[in-house]
């Protein structure tokens, strides 16, 4: 039985994917939320619409132990809490479905989930997906990336579905920053995107932008390879084209000075600074993840932040 810990819209998504190959325990941090979701068989909240299958049950409370994969399906700054509150159930693979820098110490999710339950295997899912597709059965390919290659293999037959292709990679490191650093790109495209300075100007930060993910990437271990799949360029190109995805519709919000729902999750605003600070650990200069950082803070309005980003010096591609 697959057990998915986080009941928000990508959580519920994959339980309704993965309720294809078999029973799925869905765990919900508010019991309020999961007797709901038990009763209408259905997550109002956060992806109405879509009929829970009978195969998945939606529990809260204590989480049950077992040595079955675990998807962690939350927010990338509530997995450090999390985890710490439940690694005694928490001695099994682990596969972390969230995107992000942890704020308060730098890492990214495989690393955090080492760090709190050393008897885990960690992996990451990771990729070009929205919720609702999936959930859906819209085709849609992941990455999965554990540096045990056994284990990966294990999951990759476990999670894979005939709607939802999973490649596989031993490069957790690349997978995970990809999927984190994209969410800082497309914040700043969607500020472009707001702000009206045009299709161009998204083009050229989609492509300075992913040049700064591959020099953090790659300053901080990942494999050259890993940033031009799936859980790189791939998510890149749909994060930062889509109005579906929250970090962009964030950056749309500072591009117009218009009110955004702090309620809304947007992992793109901390990692900006979590990825500044590394970079600049690093000695690398990363104009736009600063730009990003700035605006995000309230330091920067966007027409001031283009005009710091084409005022640098003429430089060689």
């Amino acid at each position: 039985m697959t057990l998915i810990c986080g009941a928000g819209a990508f959580g519920t998504a994959l339980a309704v994917a993965l309720a294809q190959r078999g029973p799925v325990t869905l765990w919900a941090r508010d019991a309020a939320h999961a007797g709901e979701m038990c009763a209408r068989r259905e997550n109002i909240r956060r992806l109405p619409g879509i009929v829970l299958p009978a195969r998945v049950t939606v529990i809260s409370g204590a989480l049950p132990e077992g040595d079955d994969p675990c998807l962690l399906a939350m927010p990338m700054q509530t997995l450090g809490g999390f985890l710490a509150a439940h690694r005694a159930a928490l001695a099994r693979p682990l596969v972390a479905c969230c995107k992000g820098m942890d704020l308060a110490t730098g890492l990214g999710p495989t690393a955090l989930i080492a760090e709190h339950v050393r008897a885990a295997t960690p992996a990451i899912l990771t990729g070009p997906s929205f919720a609702a597709d999936i959930a859906r059965g819209l085709p849609t390919a992941l990455t999965l990336a554990c540096a045990d290659a056994q284990t990966g293999r294990a999951l990759q037959e476990a999670l894979t579905t005939p709607t939802l292709r999973l490649y596989r990679s031993t490069d957790p490191v690349g997978a995970e920053l990809g999927g984190a650093l994209k969410n800082v790109i497309a914040i700043a495209c969607g500020a472009v995107m707001g702000a009206r300075l045009g299709e161009s100007a998204r083009a050229a930060l989609m492509t300075r932008g992913f040049a700064e993910m591959n020099r953090l990437a790659h300053a901080l271990g990942a494999r050259p390879e890993t940033l031009v799949g799936l859980s790189g360029l791939g998510d890149l190109a749909l994060t930062c084209t889509s109005a579906q995805s929250r970090n962009y519709r964030y950056g749309q919000s500072l591009g117009e000075s218009a009110p955004f729902d702090p309620a809304i999750t947007v992992e793109g605003a901390a990692t900006a600074r979590a990825a500044l600070t590394r970079a600049r650990a690093s000695g690398l200069d990363l104009p736009v993840t600063a730009a990003v950082a700035a605006l995000v803070a309230g330091e920067l309005r966007v027409s001031d932040a283009m005009d710091m980003l084409l005022s640098r010096p003429l430089k060689e591609e």
